[in-house]
């Protein structure tokens, strides 16, 4: 039977998921089938009940939630009005991506799957679950299970007659082409930065070019690490925030790295083009300008600074003229070769920019017309507001640890943003950021006398703070901080603040210095410690608990501190400690927000 199609729609926080999508797409068209590959929430819901024959690729983050586009979508297949037989007709397969070391290991990938069985749609094959945990990454499980899907697949659709499988070996078309001009228009230079913020609030298509007020270290001189508290002046902008809000920031890449990149491609930076998508459902980039620089294109969308993903070495390969490193490239995009690769690039982690110059014969040969599907765009960043526009009118802050750290390479790896927006010196003179502003996973009660009880080490107290002072201006109190870090000279965030609003009534601090004793304390033993409280807090005064930092451990150690305390100082069974928590969950009253 003919294939009407085959959709692929993927929830992605960090960009695995996007790229084994692409992934996907690439595998449809190598087996004639049509594909097209969407963004969960980008694609029309309401026609899903028409979809035939569609995978699924989810990742999971922070303690099992969905991606951030794909939060209407789950929102939508959860109603509970959603008739049994919606997706009667729909073949479908879900692929999960997650970290094996959380809780809810790919939780997003598990609980779709039975939805979509709960309505109807008639599985393929079991969930898959790729893991970063495996010495391999997710490719370990992904391989064979994409493996058992095709099979699947071509099983429903086969091949039509005459036709083959398009070789690995033989490269697809681009997505676009670059049609470069002769002559520059007046309109090529412009940065499409420059004509934003006019339409409505700032959005990524149209962020915010914020001043950067003040750029401050907020560590000693002798710590490990370099935390800045950056200041935006955000007048007139049409900002707006609450409390546990986000501001969303997109970075550029390094002038060197911009410079070198050109170089090592042969491509002139000043020269224009225009971008044309081949395929008639397929979009340009609605972040580049028509026309564009190169250096526009390399500096502020290709993310030439992020460890390159399998498929960028299996299309290199491809369009490699040279034998030698054409050989290197396909042993590295088998999946025998992930091993080789994961030594090579994930281990150390290598850059894009590194491996085109570790090939340069490959490197000089790509067409200008690929490079949209070789390198990935550059993410916007996401950092916890921690200011109150009811404290501080027309600013917004962010705390910003700067991200080094050294591998085998020589040279020490840099995070792109953080980096970036510490290299930035107001007293230089004006510097600009690009922002915007959305809803983070925290939401404070509205109502005055609820106390709210909030675990913050780290720069995870970064929203607390604003939490603090939005309720301080509005005269709440019952305000409860948790605060750890390693050393109260070093990384004691806010001291003098907090000690203040201490002395006027406003806050009951706790804290926690891990290094500052031969015995490490952190905010969970401070919370065990201060069992009494908080039971009394949570349990007769209906008081909120919030926790904010680092996914690896923390979140599981504080949760174990709460179960602990309902049951010795509520009398709790395990169980019923349990299910006291979950209710706390439901209900809104624990909520957390957590990163990698």
């Amino acid at each position: 039977m003919p294939c009407p199609g085959l959709l692929v729609l993927f929830g992605s926080q960090t960009g695995t998921a996007e790229d084994v999508s692409q992934r996907l797409g690439r595998d449809a068209r190598r087996r004639r089938l049509g594909c097209r590959v969407q963004a969960l929430d980008s694609y029309p819901l309401v026609n899903l009940i028409n979809e035939s024959l569609v995978i699924f690729v989810c990742a999971t983050t922070g303690q099992g939630d969905p991606p951030d586009n794909m939060k209407n979508f789950w929102r939508f297949i959860f109603r509970k009005n959603l008739p049994s037989t919606s997706l009667c007709q729909m073949d479908f397969a879900v692929l999960g991506l997650g970290d094996s070391s959380y809780p809810k290991f790919n939780f997003v990938a598990k609980k779709l799957h039975r939805r979509l069985l709960q309505l109807g749609g008639s599985a393929l094959l079991p969930v898959g679950l790729g893991d970063d945990q495996h010495e391999l990454g997710p490719d370990a499980a992904v391989d064979p299970w994409l493996r058992d899907l095709w099979e699947k697949v071509l099983g429903l659709h086969p091949l039509p007659p005459g036709l083959d499988v398009i070789p690995p070996g033989v490269p697809l078309p681009s997505r676009f082409t670059l049609q470069f001009l002769q002559e520059a228009p007046s309109t090529c230079s412009e940065d499409p930065q420059a004509r934003v913020g006019s339409q409505g609030p700032p959005s990524e298509l149209r962020p915010f070019l914020a001043p950067v007020v003040s750029n401050q270290r907020v560590t000693g001189s002798s710590h490990f690490q370099d935390v800045r508290l950056i200041e935006f002046d955000i007048a007139g902008s049409g900002v707006n925030f609450t409390a546990g809000d986000l501001a969303m920031i997109q970075p550029e890449n390094a002038a060197s790295h911009v410079q070198r990149f050109c170089q090592v491609l042969g491509l002139a930076p000043d020269q224009c083009f225009t971008l044309q998508p081949r395929e008639p459902d397929t979009a340009c980039p609605a972040q580049l300008p028509q026309p564009c620089t190169v250096q526009h294109l390399v500096s502020q969308y290709l993310d030439i600074a992020s460890v390159p993903r399998r498929s960028f070495f299996e299309l290199l390969a491809c369009l490699s003229p040279n034998e030698l490193e054409r050989e290197k490239l396909l042993e590295l995009s088998s999946a025998q070769g992930q091993e080789a690769l994961h030594e090579y690039c994930s281990r150390p982690r290598r850059t894009i920019l590194e491996v085109l110059c570790d090939f340069p014969h490959s490197a000089g040969a790509i067409p200008p017309d690929y490079l949209l599907d070789l390198v990935p765009p550059i993410r916007p960043r996401a950092f916890s507001i921690a200011s109150s526009l009811l404290a501080r009118p027309c600013r917004l802050q962010i705390l910003v640890a700067v991200v080094r750290y050294q591998t085998r390479l020589q040279e020490p790896r840099r995070g792109l943003c953080s980096s970036w927006l510490a290299s930035l010196d107001p007293g230089q003179g004006p510097v600009q950021v690009p922002l915007w502003v959305r809803s983070g996973g925290l939401a404070f009660p509205d109502t005055p006398d609820t106390p709210v009880v909030m675990v913050g080490p780290g720069t995870g107290v970064a929203p607390f703070r604003a939490a603090i002072q939005e309720r301080v201006a509005q005269g709440q109190k019952g305000n409860f901080l948790f605060f750890g870090c390693r050393r109260r000279d070093q990384d004691f965030y806010w001291e003098a603040e907090w000690q203040e609003l201490e002395e006027r009534g406003c806050l009951t601090l706790v804290t926690a210095f891990s290094r500052d004793q031969e015995q490490k304390v952190y905010v969970q033993h401070r919370l065990r410690q201060h069992g009494p409280l908080i039971w009394d807090l949570l349990d007769r005064q209906g008081a909120y608990f919030y926790l904010a930092g680092n996914a690896k451990s923390m979140p599981a150690d504080v949760t174990d501190a709460l179960t602990a305390i309902f049951q010795e100082e509520g009398g709790l069974p395990g169980p019923d400690a349990a299910s006291y928590l979950a209710r706390l969950q439901r209900s809104g009253r624990f909520q957390a927000e957590t990163w990698a």
